[in-house]
């Protein structure tokens, strides 16, 4: 018997529009039957090469023609079109078939690659399967003569998590139809599989139009998800070739195989998932790819003992046949040119290469019709013997170890086989009876022509659904005037989640208009994105969801001039999602970047499983809410990357627990639950009760993320200590609490630098040791529902484990923390320096959660009545929180940055200063040489900070005290440049009385003159400013208002002659309001700049809605800050 290696083929499509949005970079070249793979981050490199029996290159060089159909714009294109790939592979089959060959051909790759698009085809570029169909029929005719008749049968058939459904009956058994194997060939087929005789291509295609139309009705139904199932179409050809005395039989089996999405298999993996394991959805492919590799492992010539693990799948069980069988099998690649999809299309081309490496064996299917039927009663002989004397235990394969109950079950599970084998063979033995002719007339009787019922042109509604292939295929015609929509005894029957068996009414307001009225106050209808209250008049395009998942698309051919414009030509499934995303308060654009364009596809393809999920919870009680949060992946990850993630945060409803999944995990489980609904669909009432750990809605008690504190390092590049109060930010960008942090220089034994040790530049810190410390000093939260405990944790620069605290705040919200930790560098280079100047630290706090028993009242309360009761108590606060001590996130920034410019400039000024004194020298005394030496000396000077006795520098500001006595104002720096720096230099080496009295004394007179000069245009600038700020008025609370239109709270007009105003102290601990009236001149020296009036960075933004109301500003003072509230 002859060896046939499978032919493979690979496809390249164009690029869709969302790419030609992106700028997609092309990343496949074809040359001959070459196909090359460039990887977009390494452009550089040699491209990975394969080669395959074909490479069709149908990425550009088309032109459509006016029919319709794409074909090379030139005789040199290379673009190769759907009539090439079927006469390049789809006459070999046709060749095979009529040859008595078994035949198999099936498409392979991820969802949106064109898998769909050659083998079906769209509009009038037909696929393979069509026209292999259609050729079928026109060859049967050219070879038809009076010693052979030809008789053609069809199946339909659809694999989904594991599940064999019939596609050709609305009828799904529960758990699928029954995967048996033969136990004489060994090959597996399903149990009671409708398998129906067609006599021409129309029958073919009313047969594909009814399984695509019971695939999708199962798919809303079900919950499922179109681009995991596989479809299996099989069409058994058979030739009865009159002999002189007898009759020969050629029997051919097609299969034609639309794979699942192979992309899944990777990304659904749910890594960390406790129920990773439990889902079939990812199942099939991974087992096709164990098959595939054995296959190619044996082609090989390997000389180890391989087993072909066919029984993992049903999959694999029913591609036995095709893979390592008897049959000539061909497959076809469909790769994404995008560069964003370079892993998968490198998968799929590696998978391509294993499966071109697997040889069958084929044989001619011909035999003696009388010898098939001879055959078929010995063997149900031989199988009735084998049931009656049990001889069949002989043939199982018992294993050492195997326990009674297992050998048990294999015997029944073997008896089973047996029995359903003699049934099938009784069933051959009675079709051979019927006529071909009787049996295509009673199947013809049979087939719906539900779309020639209705006249087009009255309205209607149209399906949709993520597969464009099975969109617009359940068409709702509008017959009479009032239309019932329900589970159950209505005109349109709906199955699924949260349909209700009342759920909507369709009525006639004239000839031309409907409106559309919700049956129940809780039926869950939406129109155009929006939730239905009462009814609406149905418009032309109008998307409607009715329950969780049955979009559809309303139609009026007698009335199209009313739709919207702006609405595209054809309405689709991500237009209507969209729709739904936007209302639910998703911002969605075209002008994105890439990364944004992947996040809004992903909230965009999560958004259906988030409802059906939630509407799961709701059916079985089981109280979980789900929702889409934007995660910053700084925040979640604790380390500085740009970008955000779609998270799913599920929450506890009876103790608002809450738990974060990434979008792989809830994939998974959202395939788990639905599994678990579809078993309470079917009776198994006991999903209801299973143990908690095997609950995909069950998650064990984890410390949920509260939010983060981000502290910025440049004042460390300048050997600048920083001290504040983070605010502790959510995803939301809301603040939760926060949290007291001091970073400062220091040496290896942890003690501080002093302010000398600044540095002008922060390359000065290259290559040479550098240590500072890490001082997390308190915390505060805002929410008490967070005092469990909280833990606090955080990575510096490449640390690869954080540093965490122990647990704390436990019973309050409010806690010193004091934890301190060095880090030590032992020689600063390049990378480290731009961590201080552009990187930063992110604390997280994380909030401890407990299983605490929760309200019983809760407990009576269902799922839909709390999301009820909380929905009502959301529209009840419509007006944002305030926050007394909200602030921006980039506060902390911002303060470092302030303080290394206050420490620059404090410099910088008395430079100025110091070099106006000798140009005022200079007019007195012409010295030239003296004068350049000078000026140059404190040019090049960075400067050397001054001390002063203690008695000098309280002395030196006694007088300048803070006249609310709370504070003391700090003291003033006072900078040396040039000679007199060397001088002092020199003095400090070489300690005397007399010069330290000296340097006190110039201490006092330099600071007096910076207090003046500094508060006297202070003063000046802020004259003038309170001519246009009117009046700051206080109540009880201590929070000041000021109206700028000039108007109190009482509405009264203020103007204050001498320009008094009130000062409020950033660093008083009570709140105090106190009226200065503007000095005189030679009381200056008396006011310190914490008297002069200010405000905090941390600003929030609150609008009240009120009209005619003027813009106030509030300034609080509470717990050592300022807070300035703009209303």
């Amino acid at each position: 018997m002859p060896e046939e290696s499978i032919k493979v083929a690979v496809r390249v499509r164009p690029f869709n529009q969302r790419e030609k949005d992106r700028s997609a970079k092309l990343i496949i070249k074809m040359q001959g039957k070459s196909t090359f793979i460039i990887d977009p981050k390494a452009p550089q490199d040699e491209p990975k090469q394969f080669s395959f029996d074909y490479s069709y290159w149908s990425h550009d060089g088309f032109v459509e023609l006016p029919s319709g159909i794409l074909e090379a714009d030139n005789s040199l294109s290379p673009y190769a079109s759907q009539q090439r790939v079927f006469d390049d592979l789809g006459r070999d089959v046709l060749k095979n078939a009529f040859d008595g060959f078994n035949c198999s051909l099936f498409a392979y790759g991820q969802t949106g690659s064109g898998k769909s698009y050659s083998m079906i085809g769209y509009g009038v570029n037909h696929g393979i399967v069509p026209i292999i169909c259609d050729e079928l029929f026109r060859e049967m005719q050219n070879k038809k003569d009076k010693s052979t008749r030809y008789e053609v049968s069809f199946s339909m058939l659809e694999i989904y998590n594991e599940q064999v459904r019939d596609l050709l009956t609305k009828e799904f058994p529960k758990g699928g139809l029954s995967v048996r194997q033969h136990p004489t060939s060994g090959y597996f087929y399903p149990q009671g599989l409708r398998i129906l005789p067609v006599g021409s291509y129309n029958d073919i295609e009313l047969r594909i139009s009814e399984g695509t139309e019971n695939r999708t009705i199962a798919a809303t139904n079900m919950n499922a998800t179109s681009s995991r199932a596989h479809t299996v179409v099989t069409i058994y050809f058979d030739q009865i070739i009159k002999m002189d005395r007898s009759e020969t039989k050629k029997t051919s089996v097609i299969n034609l195989v639309d794979l699942a999405g192979s992309e899944r298999v990777s990304n659904t993996g749910a890594t960390g998932d406790r129920l990773k394991e439990s889902t079939n959805i990812n199942k099939s492919l991974s087992a096709l790819g164990n098959v595939i590799s054995a296959l190619a492992d044996i082609s090989l010539g390997t000389k180890r003992k391989i087993v072909i693990p066919y029984r993992e799948s049903v999959l694999t069980k029913l591609l036995q046949n095709a893979l390592g069988g008897n049959s000539k099998t061909v497959m076809i690649a469909a790769l994404s040119p995008a560069d964003v999809n370079y892993d998968e299309t490198l998968s799929t081309l590696r998978f391509a290469d294993r499966v071109k490496r697997i040889k069958n064996t084929v044989v001619v299917n011909e035999n003696p019709i009388e010898k098939l039927i001879r055959e078929l009663k010995e063997e149900n002989e031989r199988l009735k013997l084998l049931i009656d004397t049990g001889k069949y235990n002989l043939q199982l394969d018992i294993l050492p170890g195997m326990t009674n109950q297992h050998i048990e079950l294999m015997r029944k599970n073997m008896e089973e086989e047996i029995l359903s084998q003699i049934q099938a063979n009784q069933q051959v033995l009675q079709n051979s009876k019927t006529s071909w002719d009787l049996k295509l007339k009673n199947a013809r009787l049979d087939e719906k022509r539900a779309l020639n019922q209705f006249d087009k042109k009255v309205p209607y509604l149209a399906n949709l659904n993520e597969d464009p292939m099975l969109s617009y295929v359940i068409l709702h015609y509008f017959t009479t005037d009032e239309i019932t929509i329900g589970s159950r005894n209505s005109t349109i029957c709906f199955n699924g989640l949260n349909i209700l068996e009342r759920h909507a009414i369709i009525r006639s307001i004239d000839s031309h208009k409907y409106e559309l009225i919700a049956a129940e106050p809780g039926s869950k209808i939406k129109v155009n994105g929006y939730n239905l209250n009462g009814s609406t008049q149905l418009r032309h395009k109008d998307r409607i969801l009715f329950g969780a998942n049955h979009v559809y698309v309303y139609l009026n051919p007698l009335n199209e001039q009313e739709s919207s414009p702006d609405l595209p030509s054809i309405i689709t499934w991500e237009f209507a999602q969209k729709e739904i995303a936007k209302a639910k308060g998703y911002s969605l654009g075209n002008n994105l970047t890439i990364e944004q364009e992947e996040i809004q596809e992903k909230i965009l393809s999560l958004l259906p499983l988030l409802s059906e999920v939630n509407a799961i919870s709701e059916e079985l009680n089981k109280y979980r809410v789900f929702e889409i949060v934007l995660m910053p992946i700084s925040s979640w990850e604790g380390i500085a990357i740009k970008g955000s993630k779609a998270m799913i945060k599920m929450r506890n409803l009876l103790n608002q627990n809450i738990w974060f999944w990434d979008e792989e995990k809830f994939i998974n489980r959202s395939f788990i639950i639905k599994e678990h609904y579809q078993k309470f669909l079917d009776g198994e009432e006991e999903i209801l009760y299973i143990a908690k750990d095997d609950d995909p809605f069950w998650e064990p008690i984890e410390d949920t993320l509260l939010g983060t504190a981000t502290a910025f390092l440049q004042s460390l590049a300048y050997s600048l200590d920083f001290a504040d109060e983070i605010c502790i930010v959510d995803y939301k960008g809301l603040e939760q609490g926060r949290l007291s942090i001091n970073l400062c220089p220091c040496l290896p034994s942890g003690k501080v630098l002093s302010d000398e040790q600044f540095v002008e530049q922060p390359e000065d810190l290259l290559n040479k040791p550098y240590s500072f410390k890490i001082t997390i000093r308190f915390i505060e939260i805002n929410d008490e529902r967070h005092n469990k405990g909280l833990r606090i944790r955080y990575k510096v620069f490449n640390e690869s484990e954080f540093t965490e605290t122990n647990i704390i705040c436990r019973n309050t919200v409010c806690a010193n923390v004091k934890q301190i930790r060095i880090i030590t560098i032992p020689s600063v280079d390049q990378d480290w320096l731009g961590f201080f100047l552009d990187g930063c630290i992110i604390f997280q706090i994380f909030a401890v959660q407990e299983e605490g028993k929760p309200n019983t009242g809760l407990f009576q309360m269902t799922t839909r009545d709390l999301k009820k009761m909380e929905q009502k108590q959301d529209n009840t606060n419509f007006m944002p929180i305030s926050h007394a001590n909200s602030s921006l996130p980039g506060d902390s920034k911002l303060k470092s940055e302030l303080t290394l410019l206050q420490r620059k400039f404090y410099r910088l000024e008395q430079k100025e200063k110091r070099i106006q004194q000798l140009c005022q020298e200079w007019t007195n005394n012409h010295d030239y040489n003296k004068f350049y030496k000078l000026i140059s000396a404190i040019a090049f000077s960075s400067g050397t900070k001054l001390k002063a006795t203690s008695t000098v520098i309280l002395s030196g500001y006694q007088l300048t005290r803070n006249i609310s006595g709370a504070n003391k104002e700090n003291p003033v720096d006072v900078y040396l440049f040039g000679n007199e720096e060397q001088e002092y230099i020199k003095d400090i080496e070489q300690p005397n009385a007399d010069r330290q009295k000296h340097w006190d004394e110039y201490y006092r007179k330099t600071a007096l003159k910076q207090r003046r000069s500094s508060i006297t245009s202070r003063i000046g600038m802020n004259q003038q400013s309170t001519i246009n700020l009117m009046s700051l008025t206080s109540n009880s609370r201590g929070t000041f208002t000021l109206t700028t239109d000039g108007s109190n709270q009482n509405g009264q007009q203020n103007y204050n002659d001498h320009s008094s105003i009130f000062f409020l102290n950033a660093n008083s601990t009570s709140n105090q309001k106190k009226t200065y009236e503007e000095p005189k001149n030679d009381n200056i020296e008396q006011l310190n700049e914490n008297n002069l009036p200010m405000t905090n960075s941390k600003t929030t933004s609150k609008h009240n809605g009120t009209k005619s109301t003027p813009k106030t500003e509030t300034f609080t003072n509470e717990k050592n800050s300022t807070v300035c509230t703009i209303q």
